[in-house]
C-alpha cells in the first residue's frame, strides 16, 4: 500500500545501497546500516546522496546553500531512507512509526532555524505515511561539518509492527 502511495506521489526509491558509495556504506568506515531489535528499525546516518560520484548539497547553509536548498537535500535524504527501510524490513508497509529522527544541519554560526531544514524529511514522511504515523520526534542540530561535505545528515529509529 505505502508502495502505491509512493508511486501516486512521483516518488521513485534507489535501489538497494549496501556498496561503498550511495547514502550509507563501507566508504565511511566499519558500520552497519541497520540495526533490528524487537520492534525498532536503527538506521545508520543517511545523506541526499551522490550524482555522478559527487555529493549532492554540499556546503553550508547560510553561505553556500539556502534554506530551500538544505530542505530539499532533507527530502533527498528521507528518500533514501525509505530505500533503507525497505531494504532492512522488506516492506514499507511495516512501519507503525517514526520513533524518533536527529538531524545535522551544517550551517553558520548563529543559525537558529536549522528545525526549517528538517521539516523536508519530515514533511516526506507525513506525505508517505499521513500525520500519524510518519511525523515523530525529532531534534535539529547545527554542526560545523559533516563526511564529504554534504550539509545535512539524519538518523532514524522506526517502530514496526508486529511481525516485521
Amino acid at each position: 500500500m505505502i508502495e502505491e502511495r509512493l508511486r501516486d506521489l512521483g516518488i521513485s526509491l534507489p535501489a538497494p545501497s549496501l556498496g561503498d558509495l550511495d547514502f550509507y556504506g563501507k566508504k565511511y568506515g566499519k558500520m552497519k546500516p541497520f540495526f533490528k531489535t524487537g520492534s525498532l528499525l536503527y538506521l545508520s546516518g543517511h545523506i541526499a546522496g551522490f550524482k555522478d560520484g559527487e555529493i549532492l548539497f554540499p556546503g553550508v547553509i547560510g553561505k553556500d546553500l539556502t534554506v530551500e536548498q538544505g530542505y530539499e537535500a532533507a527530502r533527498l535524504a528521507g528518500i533514501n531512507c525509505l530505500a533503507g527501510i525497505r531494504d532492512a524490513i522488506g516492506s514499507l508497509d511495516g512501519v507503525a512509526g517514526l520513533a524518533r529522527s536527529i538531524n545535522y544541519i551544517v550551517c553558520v554560526p548563529g543559525f537558529t532555524e536549522p528545525n526549517r531544514i528538517s521539516n523536508g524529511m519530515t514533511d516526506l514522511f507525513a506525505e508517505v505515511f499521513g500525520e500519524d504515523v510518519g511525523v515523530g520526534p525529532r531534534a535539529s542540530i547545527g554542526v560545523t561539518s559533516l563526511a564529504d561535505n554534504a550539509c545535512y545528515e539524519t538518523v532514524v529509529t522506526i517502530g514496526l509492527k508486529d511481525g516485521y
